[in-house]
């Protein structure tokens, strides 16, 4: 029950909350702080939190069967609120929290207070109930994001965990009025084992903002706070882990200009943001074979711009041209280089390879062509397998006369292509499937992703 004193300060809410686990099913991870931040504000409201114990059991017996949510008022009001309790047979856990709420931050200390009821939630469940079966690629909220701001300085701030949703910017943002933004794309596996979870290559990733952020004109966070980040948003959202085989974690790390600004310029604040969402293949094919039309009015890049940086802009430029395309029934659009339009560049979102006579081909990074870590992954798994790998200009001719094509990024990992379009000419390759070299490129690479196999290479991080 409040004081006295605290009844004729502000009007106020007292909560009590009871949380059990039964004790063969969780329990309530020792690393979760009693102290949990509710409200900046410590005159808003205090908080007390009495924990009957973290091993004795505890019999429904013993307990009161109900709950009381009490409001009182200045005024003298009260009103009551009755909530059963509902109590195993079994031995059970308890935690009983006692929060007194002040009226005027009710809202804004709610939501925190089902934050935490969310991140208890967590550890009663290791895996998210969802049809795994069936998931694709889409977005899928999850529990947590992690945030950091930067000023111009460059100094990033301590990140923390938010609940997902909705963040606030300013309309005149740099990242909305000028597109100062980068993103990343990287997966999480979870291993047989159902409980140690693989990141792949984080640190190429960060990397790779840190290129962009700096043609950008942007701060970006070292590579160790890209890392801490990654893992620690992983982590929070281990739930949504897909079981082996059934799929990968997709972590969108973004970089943006949030701060404002009116005249075209650098924005004067960033931040940091990495999101997570269980996915499944990519293409509505899944792993068969896709077919590609080659595009040469629309480009993608031209040189001396921003082709070759994950910037968020490259990526609304081709939109245009890849809808055009599913219309006609095509999986994707293929981008010819702008000068001479006869030389492979890349797919929407992902990298192209193509083999004749078991030499594999693809076309050289020279400002244009995103550096995709799959890509790089690709060709160093091919050369430790025996293959020859030429990274050089590519012709449409020569990908029209190759006894294979394949497509590489994270999203897909290793996509077979089927057939390619060209001024009307429809070239297939293969027998509806994987051909052999793109198939022992898949195997070996999603392997070592999900564990399956040694990481001779060094590539993967472990959480356990």
């Amino acid at each position: 029950h409040p004081k006295r004193e605290e009844e004729e300060e502000a009007n106020h809410y007292t909560f009590f909350f009871v949380f059990h686990k039964e004790m063969e099913r969780a329990t309530i991870s020792p690393s979760l702080s009693q102290n949990y931040l509710l409200c900046p504000s410590p005159r808003a409201f205090t908080t007390r939190l009495h924990s009957f114990s973290t091993t004795r059991n505890l019999s429904p017996s013993s307990c009161s069967s109900s709950i009381k949510l009490q409001h009182s008022s200045s005024n003298g009001g009260t009103s009551l609120t009755r909530c059963n309790a509902v109590l195993s047979n079994s031995s059970s856990r308890f935690v009983v929290f006692k929060i007194i709420l002040g009226y005027p931050y009710l809202n804004l200390m709610m939501r925190r207070l089902w934050g935490f009821i969310t991140l208890l939630n967590i550890y009663s469940a290791e895996v998210a109930d969802i049809d795994w079966d069936n998931i694709g690629f889409g977005l899928k909220p999850t529990d947590y994001m992690y945030v950091m701001k930067c000023n111009l300085d460059g100094e990033f701030s301590k990140g923390e965990l938010q609940l997902f949703g909705n963040i606030e910017v300013s309309p005149s943002a740099g990242v909305l009025n000028y597109g100062q933004g980068l993103f990343e794309g990287m997966k999480a596996y979870r291993k047989q084992d159902g409980k140690n979870i693989l990141l792949f290559r984080p640190e190429e990733n960060a990397n790779r903002m840190r290129s962009g952020a700096e043609r950008m004109c942007m701060p970006a966070p070292t590579i160790d706070q890209f890392v801490k980040a990654v893992k620690a948003t992983v982590l929070a959202n281990k739930r949504w882990v897909p079981p082996a085989g059934k799929g990968s974690l997709y972590i969108r790390p973004l970089l943006m200009g949030t701060g404002a600004v009116l005249g075209l310029a650098p924005a004067p604040e960033y931040t940091f943001l990495v999101y997570v969402s269980p996915v499944g293949n990519y293409f509505k094919e899944g792993v068969a074979p896709i077919n590609l039309i080659v595009e040469s009015e629309f480009h993608r890049a031209t040189p001396g711009g921003t082709g070759g940086v994950k910037t968020i802009g490259n990526y609304a430029a081709v939109l245009k041209a890849q809808s055009i395309a599913k219309s006609k029934g095509y999986s994707d659009v293929l981008y010819l280089d702008c000068v001479h339009k006869r030389y492979l560049e890349e797919v929407s979102s992902c990298n192209i390879f193509i083999v004749k006579d078991n030499v594999i081909s693809t076309p050289d990074i020279k400002g244009t062509i995103l550096p995709g870590i799959t890509r790089k992954s690709i060709i160093d798994v091919a050369r430790t397998q025996g293959f020859k790998v030429e990274e050089r200009n590519v012709t449409v001719d020569e990908l029209l006369e190759a006894d294979e094509v394949f497509c590489t990024g994270t999203a897909v990992v290793v996509s077979p292509v089927g057939s390619i379009t060209h001024k009307g000419k429809r070239v297939s390759y293969g027998e509806g499937s994987f051909g052999p070299v793109s198939e022992k490129l898949y195997t070996v690479l999603t392997s070592l992703q999900m564990g399956l196999s040694e990481d001779n290479m060094n590539w993967t991080l472990n959480l356990s």
